[in-house]
Parts: C-alpha cells; sequence; structure tokens
C-alpha cells in the first residue's frame, strides 16, 4: 500500500472514531493545548531554567556554598558565533556560553567582558584547553552601538575599556566630523574617555590650506570640551611617542572609518602585533574592512592593563539610549552658545535623525 494511501486510511479511521464517540474529548482538548503550548517550549524551558539557575546560585551564595565564587575569572578578547576565546594567567581557552548565562545577563559576551568559566577537562583539535563560561560580572564600561542611526536596537561591541582612540585622517578618506560627534557620543555614554588622533598629518600638503584649517580648529575646539587630542603620521613618526604614552595601562578601543590607519598607528609603535592593514580604493577612496570583528591585543609596555581592541571599520554609528531629550547633554557648546558652525550643524543632523 503506497504512503498516500496508508495516510488517507488512518485519517479516515480517526474521523470515524470521532463521528462514533470513541474519543475522548478531554483528550482532543488537552492534545490542542499541548500543540500550542510546544510552539515555544525550547524558549519557555531555557527561561524557566535560567530563572531556577539565578534563584539557586542566590541561594547557594547567601549561604555561602556556591562553587562560582571558586572558578577562575578571565577576559574575553574575541568572540566567534559559538565560542569566545577567554585568557586567564597566559592561558588561552575555547569557551562556549551556558545558554542561561545569556538570559540572566540580557546581553550577548562581548570583547572586554570579565566571565567565570568551568575547564571541560578537553582540548580541541589544536590542543587548547576548552572551558564552559558560567558567569559574566558586572560591566565598569560598555561602547554600544544603535544597528540603526534611530536607535532601534542595542549592539554592544566592548565591555571594560578605559578609552576611546576615535582616528580620523586629514585625507584619503577625509575627516566625517559628524561622525566623530556621534562617537563622542557613544563613548561617553558608556563612561569611556575620549581620545581624537587627527592621522596622515603628513598629506597636507595635498589638501587645501581651507581643509588643514578646518581640521585644526576642529581639535582645538574638541580640546577645549575635556577630550584628548593628538596629530600623527605613521610616515614621518609625528605625535607616536605622545600616542604610546596615551596607551599606557590602559585598555583603549580604537574606532574610525576604514583606511583611516587605526592599524598602522598600532604596528608603528608596537610592529610584532602585525595588524592587518587595508589599503583604500582608488575607485571609492574609502577603506577596505580589513578587521572583521572586535579583538584585544596586549601591549608590551605600561603593565598589563595596557592593551588595544580593534574594531571593525564603522560605516553607521547609531546610537542608544540617546534622545532629544538628552541629545543636549553631550553638546555642552550648544547649551552654552560657544558651538562653531560645524558643531552646530552636525547637533542639528543627529537631532533629527532620532526618533521623536
Amino acid at each position: 500500500m503506497s504512503a498516500r494511501r496508508r495516510k488517507k486510511t488512518r485519517e479516515q479511521d480517526v474521523t470515524g472514531r470521532y463521528l462514533a464517540g470513541d474519543m475522548d474529548e478531554d483528550a482532543v482538548e488537552h492534545a490542542q493545548r499541548f500543540s500550542d503550548r510546544n510552539k515555544n517550549a525550547q524558549q519557555d524551558k531555557i527561561l524557566k531554567t535560567a530563572a531556577k539557575r539565578a534563584a539557586a546560585e542566590a541561594t547557594a551564595s547567601a549561604a555561602g556554598i556556591t562553587d562560582l565564587e571558586s572558578l577562575p575569572v578571565g577576559q574575553v578578547i574575541q568572540v566567534y558565533s559559538l565560542f569566545s576565546e577567554v585568557t586567564h594567567d597566559g592561558t588561552l581557552w575555547l569557551c562556549t556560553t551556558r545558554k542561561t548565562v545569556n538570559k540572566i545577563s540580557k546581553t550577548q559576551i562581548v570583547v572586554g567582558d570579565r566571565v567565570r568559566f568551568r575547564a571541560s577537562g578537553t582540548t580541541d583539535e589544536l590542543g587548547r584547553p576548552e572551558a564552559v563560561i558560567e558567569q559574566v560580572l558586572p560591566r565598569e564600561t560598555i561602547l554600544t552601538r544603535a544597528n540603526s542611526f534611530k536607535g532601534l536596537g542595542q549592539h554592544p561591541i566592548v565591555a571594560n575599556a578605559d578609552q576611546m582612540l576615535i582616528v580620523v585622517s586629514l585625507a584619503n578618506p577625509a575627516v566625517k566630523w559628524g561622525l566623530v560627534d556621534r562617537m563622542l557620543i557613544a563613548a561617553q555614554s558608556g563612561n569611556l574617555k575620549p581620545v581624537i588622533v587627527l592621522n596622515k598629518i603628513d598629506l597636507a600638503s595635498e589638501v587645501d590650506e581651507a581643509t588643514f584649517a578646518e581640521a585644526n580648529a576642529a581639535l582645538d575646539h574638541y580640546a577645549k570640551l575635556g577630550a584628548v587630542t593628538l596629530r600623527t603620521s605613521v610616515d614621518t613618526r609625528t605625535g607616536l611617542d605622545e600616542l604610546r604614552a596615551t596607551l599606557i595601562d590602559r585598555e583603549t578601543v580604537l574606532a574610525g572609518h576604514s583606511g583611516v590607519g587605526k592599524s598602522s598607528l598600532i604596528n608603528a609603535i608596537q610592529p610584532h602585533l602585525d595588524l592587518r592593514v587595508g589599503e583604500v580604493s582608488e575607485y571609492t577612496a574609502k577603506g577596505r574592512h580589513t578587521t572583521t570583528s572586535a579583538r584585544r591585543y596586549p601591549l608590551d609596555f605600561g603593565g598589563p592593563r595596557s592593551a588595544v581592541i580593534d574594531t571593525p571599520g564603522v560605516k553607521m554609528f547609531g546610537l542608544w539610549g540617546v534622545t532629544r531629550d538628552n541629545l543636549e547633554l553631550f553638546f555642552p557648546d550648544i547649551a552654552d552658545g560657544t558651538a562653531p558652525q560645524w558643531r552646530t550643524d552636525s547637533f542639528r543632523r543627529i537631532e533629527e535623525s532620532l526618533p521623536t
């Protein structure tokens, strides 16, 4: 008998039993309820498990019997789709994350997170020890961008950094001060100290005087607002000592458009890191994206906290948690009437992009 004929026969048998009163209506209703309930059964199970786990850990912690406190604390240096690389006492661990951890913390693990992990006793094909992340410790700072200019979704990038190195170039590609303002807001709202670097100043002879004067005026204005500002060039070694001093004993996030020279600057002060460098397309005058995900790189100078976190080149920098009502807090020069015209224009563009 064909499969189609057997299916039709089973359907006729069930229909006949129902019409004859042989089927229990309660059983049918129960089956229906079970079907509806199973639509999100897996999600419900995860949420309930997370809640039970959190409650159990809280109870155990209060009683002093939890083992979480005894687990080693490592730092996430890179996140992939299914696992994270975590360093602890000079050893690199390959970690998966317990499903309930993300439910409890309500955000995905990001580079810079400090985590407690439990060794699994296994190694991967390269011999790296494997473990499971059991807890994410509270973040001291967080760099977050929205998934769109309208702020319609949070996208954490880096946790627990001290400062944000916002790199722009005098030319090739040209400076976009509006993007700088957005990055300043992102840094300040996440409690990171902003440092603005005007790179490639050796190209001053290739731009007109007005462009060079505008760039210098912008840096001077940002300095008055409290931001650290630097002028650098890898080719002429200009400003590299000042940059090196700025990175000592700090975890620094690198940010900026592709092609502005973030990786080149870091390679210049610590060559063995060998961060990938992307050429700038002559056709588009925009950098090719050479960094595909954030990664933490320790520096050889200044102590264990000296590190840089390389981030992908940013094409769009939306703002999370910024509204038209609080935007002026990030523009004190607008509030006191000292903003130059380009800052006023930047403020208006950002204000118009925010939801009402």
